[in-house]
């Protein structure tokens, strides 16, 4: 089948962005302590003739995929060797340091399977650039092993014709230092966890606990909780789930010197964050002109999700918090790019439906949603949502919609709202914008055109999108054709 193609003509570039399993990071390998002290052993029991040939074998191996491997090494050696009740492994000469941390060192391949759902926005950095030019950064979900996602990001210059010329991708890749807050407000977690049902199982803990509280205070307070209560499952997985929320309010940062296509925002833990999603990035303007990046993205831990918000300057360091407020409670949340008559504003799919448009004083806290458009035409029946934030228009906010159809079809649409009061439609156009091609119906899921996010450039649109959840190419619009065929919708 295919729908009725809209008058607005797509513009797609050749270029394609597919997902390089060469391009990998190393974690550390995990053991119980029982199989650590045998590792420990037989390496420690080798010759140290033998352990230096071997050493240098295996850096030989890996130096030239990685900046540092015997950072890697000697950092994951630490990390194992911390958890050990034996402290003569401390007084190791470093040569027997780097052996062990190898042994408990593995690389994690993290776009080998997908590298999809983009957005794009400008560059912090304009220098050097020809007239009608634009730097731009383009964020992508890479996906590898057992769907693990992170965020990773390239670069390039839109020219004056819309169209883009990618830098070079590095072929290695960093993941960020991490710089833990030191202190945590037990009002904010409270109200996360009243969100989340989870509350009345972790009263107790939070009796113990000052108005602000670090993460040893609060290990403390689960510990005096757990000897002088009852624990049932539900308590655990309130405990899990409070540990996780903990983690997953922090800040990276990555080496100046760095890359950008380098760089990689990475779950911390399997077991606190599984995968990072659908991140959407968008350049925003306060009342003083001043300008910062945010991305709005949905945290997953295997079995909850939870709606997170990432703020930075300059995409070396990034401060990462969790969305508070009953409005903060599903995914494909999208700000937009300026306040809106003094308030932060919000697009977002809280019933997993339908697009609601929220507003805020603080832009941690939403709540308050309102219902700002259903399901309409017959390529959004499931369910529609955004593909982005908004972006500003002489006409109005344009707003790039998702729509779900038959065999979940998914296509990218648009809406066009009122510049100063968005949460009125004031146009539309009935059929979608973009549609999958043949040969970009099949990948990871079938049949997908995805985006999170365009920008406006010269007159035109220009659209990174996914197909199929597995590969991403390049999409532009003119902005005039686009906004004619906006059909007006009177006020009800």
């Amino acid at each position: 089948m295919e729908y009725k193609r809209s008058s607005v003509i797509p513009q797609r570039q050749k270029l394609k962005f597919l997902p390089d399993e060469a391009r990998v990071i190393t974690k550390i390998f995990g053991l119980d302590k029982i199989r650590i002290y045998k590792v420990f052993d037989r390496v420690l029991n080798l010759p140290d003739k033998e352990a230096g040939e071997l050493l240098k074998l295996v850096v030989d191996n890996f130096d030239h995929r990685h900046k540092d491997i015997k950072r890697v090494f000697k950092d994951n050696f630490d990390r194992v060797n911390q958890g050990l009740d034996i402290t003569i492994y401390k007084s190791l000469p470093l040569e027997k340091k780097l052996l062990l941390g190898s042994y408990f060192t593995l690389e994690y391949s993290i776009e080998s399977a997908a590298l999809f759902n983009p957005s794009i926005v400008s560059h912090p950095d304009q220098k050097g650039l020809k007239a009608g030019e634009l730097r731009v950064i383009i964020s992508f979900r890479a996906v590898g092993e057992g769907h693990m996602s992170s965020v990773v990001f390239r670069s390039g210059i839109l020219n004056k014709n819309g169209n883009i010329n990618m830098d070079p991708t590095s072929p290695l890749v960093e993941k960020a230092k991490t710089i833990e807050s030191a202190e945590y407000s037990k009002e904010d977690f409270g109200m996360k966890l009243h969100d989340m049902g989870q509350s009345e199982l972790t009263d107790g803990i939070f009796e113990q606990l000052l108005d602000a509280f670090t993460m040893g205070e609060m290990t403390e307070a689960i510990e005096h909780y757990k000897a002088h209560n009852p624990m049932t499952p539900r308590h655990d997985r309130a405990i899990d789930t409070l540990h996780w929320l903990a983690r997953s309010n922090y800040e990276i940062e990555f080496d100046s010197d760095v890359d950008l296509s380098e760089r990689v925002i990475f779950p911390r833990s399997t077991t606190d964050i599984r995968a990072i999603e659908d991140a959407r990035f968008v350049e925003f303007t306060d009342e003083n002109g001043q300008r910062k990046y945010y991305g709005t993205y949905t945290a997953y831990n295997g079995h909850s999700i939870l709606p997170q918000l990432i703020e930075t300057t300059n995409f070396c360091r990034f401060n990462i918090r969790t969305l508070m407020g009953k409005g903060s409670q599903n995914k494909g949340m999208a700000l937009f790019p300026e306040k809106i008559n003094g308030q932060y504003a919000m697009i977002s799919r809280n019933d997993a439906e339908n697009i609601y448009i929220m507003f805020s004083d603080n832009i941690n806290y939403w709540k308050d949603e309102k219902l700002l458009r259903e399901p309409k035409f017959e390529w959004e029946f499931i369910q529609i949502g955004n593909s982005g934030s908004p972006l500003k228009t002489e006409k109005g906010w344009l707003l790039l919609t998702h729509g779900v159809g038959p065999v979940r079809i998914y296509t990218i649409g648009a809406i066009l709202l009122d510049l100063n009061d968005p949460t009125k439609v004031i146009g539309e156009i009935a059929e979608p914008i973009l549609i999958p091609e043949e040969d970009e119906r099949n990948g990871y899921v079938p049949n997908v055109v995805y985006s999170c996010g365009g920008m406006l450039h010269n007159g035109y649109l220009v659209l990174p999108y996914a197909a199929s959840d597995s590969r991403s190419g390049i999409v532009k619009f003119k902005l005039q054709e686009l906004l004619d065929a906006m059909v007006p919708l009177s006020e009800d």
